[in-house]
């Protein structure tokens, strides 16, 4: 089949970008792939700069140049009002070809604020198009009922994240691991914006007392939305032996702190939220997980098998969660445990790239009949 894949794709290295980069990769090797590469410079929502508005220009007119001669189109939608008007003029250049779309909801918690309004108007402009398209494919159960109102069951399909399999950790390293626990180390590994929870965390290791300070070591990574963020975290972090900020990290230095990490920390309020891929390599690398119940999380999640839940932006539940990581290193263990084995059965790449792909097959089959 002629595929037509509108989607971001790295750099800048997101959890969307990179389930696409993953998902084009397997799809080229079975169909002949046009792409439409609809990455932003940047992490901030909506229209930033005039350089957005010309990038904008140029996906809706490869698009409107490309999706003639498809047979399946592909297509990561937005959850921000702006970016969601750029999604309904990609409906109107592909309106005789909506039947032939399969829609993919990377995230979750923004896009209700117009999907699941009664009064919104938006969301009835989006239903009217929805109700033609061939398939939407959302991470978990907790997101089905986003497209409830415009489609039917049948055309709703989950699939969840995968984790990346060069994380994938053995049970002698975990074993290793968890074999010496002093320091504890805990990591923070996903983009700094706002609402991820790395500042709750910070204020957290503050609140704890000095003696359990001493006794952890905490890593950050990811980059930051602006530079002026970067300098004031980087100012609370100055001389503070027990925390570090690696920048954005990739290959054998992204797998190193993944390996290392007793604890993986995520207590998110991101308001774009899906289902995170970084909780799911944690899983992957042998870690247990502290993170919050939002948006899709609680579909990968259980409290006390896979870690510990906090309250969103309470640093004072992240310190409780911190103390008790240290008092517990058995736990840690069982969970960490627990974890790698939860994602070799259910999170491979080769279980994520064949869901997709009987998605995208069955929607250009019946398109064709």
């Amino acid at each position: 089949m002629r595929v037509l894949f509108l989607g971001p794709l790295p750099d800048p290295i997101t959890g969307q970008s990179l389930a696409c980069q993953v998902f084009l990769d397997e799809l080229i090797k079975h169909h002949h792939v046009d792409v439409v590469n609809m990455t932003k410079r940047g992490f901030k929502q909506g229209v930033s700069s005039f350089t957005r508005i010309l990038e904008v220009v140029r996906i809706l007119l490869q698009t409107w140049r490309k999706s003639a001669s498809a047979d399946v189109i592909y297509f990561t939608v937005s959850e921000s009002y702006a970016g969601n008007a750029k999604d309904l003029l990609i409906y109107l250049l592909c309106f005789k070809r909506l039947p032939r779309m399969v829609i993919h909801l990377h995230g979750g918690a923004g896009i209700r604020r117009f999907m699941l309004s009664k009064r919104s108007v938006l969301r009835r402009v989006n239903e009217m198009f929805l109700r033609r398209v061939g398939g939407a494919i959302v991470l978990g159960p907790r997101h089905v009922d986003v497209f409830r109102n415009a489609l039917p069951m049948e055309r709703i399909h989950v699939v969840p994240n995968f984790a990346d399999e060069a994380l994938f950790a053995d049970t002698e390293s975990i074993e290793r691991k968890f074999h010496a626990t002093t320091p504890l180390r805990i990591l923070f590994l996903s983009n700094l914006l706002p609402g991820k929870g790395h500042l709750e965390l910070l204020d957290a290791f503050f609140a704890i007392d000095e003696g359990a300070r001493r006794s952890i070591v905490i890593d950050f990574a990811g980059a930051f939305e602006s530079d002026e963020q970067e300098r004031v975290f980087l100012g609370r972090i100055n001389d503070v032996p027990q925390i570090r900020y690696h920048g954005t990290v990739r290959g054998e230095q992204r797998r190193g702190l993944f390996h290392q990490a007793h604890v993986f920390c995520l207590p998110t309020y991101y308001p774009y939220e899906g289902q995170p891929l970084s909780i799911l390599e944690a899983y992957a690398s042998g870690c247990a997980v502290i993170t919050t119940d939002h948006s899709g999380i609680r579909d990968v999640f259980a409290p006390e098998a896979n870690g510990f839940e906090v309250a969103k932006r309470s640093s004072t539940d992240l310190a409780a969660a911190i103390e008790r990581a240290i008092a517990s290193p058995g736990t840690l263990h069982a969970m960490a445990t627990t974890n790698v084995r939860t994602a070799e059965l259910k999170y491979r790449t080769s279980t994520y790239n064949a869901n997709m792909l009987r998605v995208i097959e069955s929607v250009g089959t019946a398109s064709s009949l």
